[in-house]
């Protein structure tokens, strides 16, 4: 179950946005359905208007149908000071074929295939409406287009992604999987260390366009790869015989996909970023 605040105003795509950051909770198993449905949950101040509190539903309604051809199934709704929306979803599968947060294995490479830099571009959003004069020195068309970008990634199933996995008849090359969200790209990629001895480095990462200046405006742990991430991408442990025929797979399904770093054995349990981090900023999702 995942609920959170609404970071945009568009009550539809604020919708879909829940809806995305349910379900991949569910594909970053390696589930390729949600074929039992999303239960809705939403919090709701007293004063809010109705048309609102339809439209947010009617967005979580077009995502679960017309992106991943699941449904909602029910849901509860609360009064509340703050507005909150999310769910919970679930899928059916073999439980020989769920992959797990952990399994990294030594010399694994690491596919992310979504960009990060959601947490200071959606700041950004805010900052915007309420103290543009703060970015009078960004152009406004690229920070606009920046937006754009992070609500394609927000609003983007990583359904595609397991549907690809399961392509392969034997697909134990994959050794673990963790979607991007809160705890940003180091804070998942250090989870799928646990109950190992083994490490990380991260050495690349496609961003989202003027991420990484807005993160050092507006106080975001972005060269940490520590910010937070909304409804992110799929990260994956691949072993490295199979990387590229994998990530030339994902290519050939239309699935953006960079290999941002190696599991090794150097310092056990801890993520390192590398001093020649390579940000490869992305203008277009």
């Amino acid at each position: 179950m995942d609920i959170f605040t609404p970071i945009i105003d568009d009550p539809k795509i604020q919708g879909e946005i829940a809806a995305c950051n349910v379900t991949n909770d569910i594909f970053a198993m390696n589930v390729p359905e949600i074929n039992s449905g999303m239960l809705a949950f939403l919090g709701i101040p007293l004063n809010a208007p109705s048309d609102i509190v339809e439209d947010m539903l009617l967005g979580v309604k077009n995502f679960m149908e017309n992106k991943i051809n699941s449904k909602i199934v029910g849901g509860h709704t609360i009064y509340c000071d703050w507005p909150l929306i999310g769910g919970e979803a679930s899928g059916i599968i073999n439980q020989n074929s769920i992959i797990r947060k952990s399994g990294v294995r030594k010399g694994d490479k690491l596919v992310l295939t979504k960009p990060i830099g959601i947490q200071s571009v959606m700041a950004a959003y805010r900052v915007l409406k309420e103290m543009p004069e703060i970015l009078e020195s960004y152009s406004k068309s690229e920070l606009y287009n920046s937006i754009d970008i992070a609500i394609k990634v927000m609003t983007t199933p990583n359904q595609e992604v397991v549907r690809t996995i399961h392509s392969f008849e034997d697909f134990s090359f994959v050794h673990a999987i963790s979607d991007v969200t809160g705890f940003g790209l180091a804070g998942h990629t250090k989870e799928m260390l646990q109950h190992s001895s083994l490490s990380a480095m991260i050495t690349k990462i496609p961003s989202i366009k003027l991420s990484e200046q807005l993160s050092a405006e507006l106080g975001y742990a972005f060269e940490d790869c520590q910010s937070s991430e909304t409804a992110g991408g799929m990260l994956m442990a691949i072993d490295q015989e199979k990387v590229e025929e994998f990530t030339n797979t994902l290519s050939a399904n239309k699935i953006p996909n960079w290999i941002v770093g190696y599991i090794d054995d150097k310092d056990p349990s801890q993520v390192r970023v590398s001093q020649e981090l390579e940000n490869l900023e992305i203008s277009k999702f």
